[in-house]
């Protein structure tokens, strides 16, 4: 089997002596290289061990590729593509070069930044209907007119990208769920992870569509573990949609978690035996005892993480029991039917391992032969019998316990030990425990029924939307920023202050009150002035915002010092400083991109990516969702809020 994304197939694209790195390992220190400074510092010594990319998107924009090898045997390699794309505005069109992703997410106060970095894992339909290897080259210099843009292509294995600040967005994860030939979801998030770690990135956030068989990972999860799948990364609430805030969203999670199994067999079992059936059938797997529905889901979504790939296991039991033994079938069954009996003169109490093997040994005197039916029994159907071992938390001894499940497994019948000759009869596949987790998401989850919609289940409707209505989600990977400093650091500059600035016409506006920009490290020498402290502050937010590309410091907040006194000795390592200056272009003034203001009944001040439609009258935007237009109908014409529909009714009523 060859690579998916065979590049060297190309004879046009032909590299002598091109590297091939390691993608378990790739983003790691030293893997290529060593990321031992800023964000921006950590991108330009990547690229430097990439494959320069010649018209890859368009004229003009640089980028990189990577050969990434995932594993030999057989041979699969993917193609990691770096592209950066600098920021080209003017006057009228900067409006439009605001990222709605920044928006969404509650970043729209941040300035526009000059460059961003696109991070790219094409998939082999991408890569097909990009490149055309018997026409153009990679490197073709008049590459053929109308050729798509390579980072507007839908359908990517990984789309992530960042901000020249450190700031960024993972815009789309295809595992083999959604198409991608080999790589897991799991193995892209580690990827992903791995390079925004080794880059020193600063905050990234997702939205969260993520889907197995048509479940919302993100409510399936959020029932089962209290957060989303990618909470597995450190991923965590960033913002919810229509008005939801964190403590309405935790609260979401604890009351659909905390949901009584008992009272939910009870109303559901009157019109729906199959969810009691399944209810019974994982409370007899379980070692301890499942209460709410949040236990339910857990241990289902553990179990499937043990069950094997292929075939099938035990039923009742996740671990995987001996498939070899030296003795024959008829001894082991006989064994086992003994075990059985002395558990049933217990008379269903919990005994202890060492009891239930004096008394067997009455009848079989081989202890080898009765240690290994112990040790292979441990949660196992016997007939009509399921046979729970379990430590015992005080003594600290293994104890065993008969339990009669005939009404559970009618059909369960012979013994479940494996072993080379002697097969089960009874199993559970991983299929099966995905369909029966389906039908409890989409009975229980999703469509409630009428008996669902009183007393304490009215909370799962309404848990349910706020859960699925929380898609944005972030991960603060250093803090305010890393202390690493920059690379220039490592040339004789040790001392390091963490700085931003503050524009002169914004600190006068009293209402403006913008946040400030991100603190970035600048790193001097130790004998450094203040007048070269501030050369260093300016050259670095000119490199990083397009709107301070001409920024002069003037003054330094709380701080009267003269441009000749040493930097060493006036602040402390690490203190931070605010620098007010000017800036004589004003371009992106309007920093926070939004078109109009957003006031909506469900609490929203600002743009969540959801549908809005704004008052012909007062001009203020609304979700659709609130004003109940439904999200399969278009928009009207014509739309009055309902505070402009008040006011015309009421001046028409005057005489």
């Amino acid at each position: 089997m060859s690579s998916y994304l065979d590049l060297g197939g190309c004879r046009k694209r032909r590299r002598g002596g091109e590297k091939v790195f390691k993608f378990k390992t790739f983003g790691e220190n030293g893997c290529p290289v060593e990321f031992d400074g800023s964000f921006r510092d950590n991108v330009k010594a990547l690229v430097e061990y990439g494959h320069l990319e010649v018209n890859l998107c368009g004229n003009g924009v640089f980028s990189w590729s990577f050969q990434l090898e995932v594993h030999r045997h057989p041979p699969l390699h993917v193609v990691l593509f770096i592209v950066e794309e600098q920021i080209q505005a003017s006057s009228s069109s900067s409006i439009n070069l605001h990222c709605k992703h920044c928006q969404y997410v509650g970043w729209g106060h941040h300035m526009m930044c000059n460059k961003k970095y696109h991070f790219l894992l094409p998939s082999k339909d991408t890569v097909a209907a990009y490149f055309n290897c018997d026409e153009t080259s990679f490197d073709d210099p008049n590459p053929e007119k109308g050729k798509f843009n390579l980072v507007e292509l839908k359908g990517h294995i990984m789309h992530g990208v960042f901000h020249s600040n450190g700031f960024g967005h993972l815009l789309c994860v295809n595992g083999m769920e959604m198409g991608s030939d080999q790589l897991a979801g799991y193995q892209i998030m580690e990827f992903w992870d791995r390079l925004c770690t080794g880059l020193q990135a600063r905050k990234v956030s997702l939205n969260d569509s993520s889907k197995k068989r048509g479940m919302e990972l993100r409510l399936l999860y959020g029932v089962a573990y209290g957060h989303p799948w990618f909470g597995r990364w450190g991923y965590k609430f960033g913002r919810g949609c229509y008005g939801i805030n964190q403590p309405i969203y935790q609260k979401a999670i604890e009351a659909i978690q905390g949901i009584p199994l008992c009272l939910l067999n009870h109303h559901l079992s009157i019109s729906n035996n199959d969810i009691s059936v399944i209810f019974s059938r994982y409370q007899a797997l379980s070692d301890h005892s499942m209460v709410t529905l949040g236990d339910l889901f857990h241990f289902m979504l553990e179990l499937r993480s043990r069950l094997p790939k292929e075939n099938s296991i035990d039923s009742c039991n996740p671990a995987t029991v001996e498939t070899n033994c030296r003795w024959s079938p008829k001894r082991v069954e006989a064994a086992t039917r003994v075990i059985v009996e002395a558990l049933k003169n217990a008379e269903f109490r919990w005994v202890s391992r060492q009891e239930v093997r004096d008394a067997a040994r009455a009848y079989i005197g081989d202890t080898g032969l009765l240690d290994f039916v112990l040790k292979s029994l441990g949660n196992h159907i016997v007939g009509n019998y399921l046979v729970r071992r379990c430590l015992n938390p005080v003594t600290k001894v293994l104890e065993y316990c008969l339990e009669d499940i005939s009404t559970v497994f009618p059909n369960s019948e012979a013994l479940i030990i494996n072993n080379s000759k002697a097969k089960p009869r009874c199993k559970i596949t991983k299929v099966q425990l995905m369909k029966d987790i389906a039908y409890l998401y989409k009975h229980i989850l999703k469509d409630q029924k009428p008996t669902l919609s009183t007393g304490v289940f009215s909370a799962i409707p309404m848990a349910t939307r706020i859960i699925l209505d929380t898609k944005f989600l972030v991960k603060e990977y250093t803090e305010e920023l890393s202390m690493k400093g920059n690379s220039n650091c490592l040339n004789g500059k040790t001392f390091k202050l963490l700085c931003t600035v503050i524009s002169r016409s914004d600190e006068i506006d009293e209402e403006l009150k913008k946040p400030l920009p991100p603190y970035e490290c600048v790193c001097l020498k130790e004998n450094a002035t203040f007048d070269e402290l501030k050369q260093e502050v300016e050259k670095n937010f000119r490199e990083v915002y397009w709107r301070l590309r001409s920024f002069v410091v003037e003054t330094i907040v709380n701080l009267s010092v003269k441009g000749l006194d040493l930097v060493m000795g006036s602040v402390e390592m690490g203190q931070k400083l605010v620098f007010i200056g000017s800036n004589e272009d004003q371009i992106g003034m309007d920093d926070g991109g939004g078109s109009g203001i957003v006031d909506c009944l469900c609490g929203a001040k600002e743009d969540d990516g959801e549908r809005l439609i704004s008052c012909d009258i007062c001009e203020v935007w609304q979700h659709t969702r609130c004003v109940r237009i439904p999200n399969n109908e278009e928009i009207p014409h014509v739309f009055l809020c309902k505070q402009c529909e008040e006011k015309i009714v009421f001046l028409s009523s005057l005489p």
